[in-house]
């Protein structure tokens, strides 16, 4: 009956397509309105090379002193840089089958797709390059970085459409292929729920650090912040299938599920502020426009 498979397929198509003309219309207002000169500001001229050596002259930073070369001149000489004139935006997004879940309007594959639709839209804007790849345990698919408005919305409804041949998490494969494939200093956005209690890939973030400004997007659905009091239910690991069954109902049973939920939380942040890498925290049922304003303009200050 291959008629009502067709018909399937051409309904998902139509809500992918409604859902990608939507996540457009969301962030190009977004960025025109608040994001845009705070993304420039933020990003643009970051990359830098090495050009040559003048003479240093009053005013100079000291730390561009090459040391090498003034002892041989007998004089203080500087290294001189040239700005690049794009940047690259490298978007790691985890599609992993934990990210299908959503208690509300959207999932949490969703709106990690409207996140990574504003990076690339304001780095559309600004000229830059974008690249994708979508993971589970392994590389699903890798997009190189490219300009342009069709390949920004073919991200978005890559993201959204994309069903991956494994259903768990590693994040280590994405971080690997992230350090091989990008040449220059890049802004990494790495989007997960990132709940998972390996943290073996930690290794791997931290050698993407050294070589890339990243910040990793943690979305979270508010029904995984809290069990609510529904008596017993059955739970399931969507990327396992494991089951457990719990009485909802019991203080303590809710009271051990916050506090390890909380503990995980805590021990990314502190994982991710070790390395260096800035964290935003996205809410499914919730704007996130204030946490990404917040984000251009935090890094834009810190710069200063």
């Amino acid at each position: 009956m291959p008629a009502p498979v067709q018909e399937d397929n051409d309904a998902r198509l139509t809500r992918i397509l409604k859902r990608v003309r939507r996540i457009e219309l969301l962030t190009r207002g977004l960025i025109k309105e608040t994001l845009g000169g705070a993304y420039h500001s933020r990003f643009k001229g970051q990359g830098i090379e090495f050009d040559d050596f003048r003479e240093y002259q009053p005013g100079d930073d000291t730390r561009f002193i090459d040391w090498n070369v003034t002892a041989r001149m007998n004089d203080p000489y500087v290294r001189k840089y040239i700005e690049e004139r794009e940047l690259t935006v490298m978007l790691l997004v985890d599609i992993s089958s934990s990210g299908d879940y959503g208690s509300g309007e959207d999932s949490k594959r969703e709106r990690a797709a409207e996140v990574a639709a504003v990076f690339a839209f304001s780095a559309q804007h600004n000229g830059d390059k974008v690249g994708l790849c979508l993971f589970s345990d392994q590389v699903e698919q890798y997009l190189p970085a490219r300009k342009g408005g069709s390949h920004t919305l073919r991200i978005i409804r890559d993201i959204l459409d994309k069903q991956p041949a494994s259903p768990r998490t590693n994040l280590a494969p994405a971080l690997d292929l992230a350090l091989q494939r990008i040449p220059h200093r890049a802004l990494v956005v790495l989007i997960s729920d990132f709940l998972t209690t390996d943290d073996a890939w930690e290794k791997n973030l931290r050698s993407l650090a050294t070589k890339h400004d990243i910040v990793a997007a943690q979305i979270i659905d508010p029904r995984e912040l809290e069990l609510p009091d529904a008596g017993r239910v059955v739970l399931e690991d969507p990327e396992t299938g494991e089951q457990h069954v719990l009485n909802t109902s019991s203080p303590a049973v809710r009271r051990l599920y916050a506090e390890r939920l909380t503990s995980l939380r805590d021990a990314l942040a502190k994982r991710f502020k070790k390395i260096g890498v800035e964290r935003l925290d996205i809410r499914t049922d919730q704007d996130y426009a204030p946490a990404l304003t917040a984000y251009f303009r935090g890094r834009k200050r810190r710069k200063r």
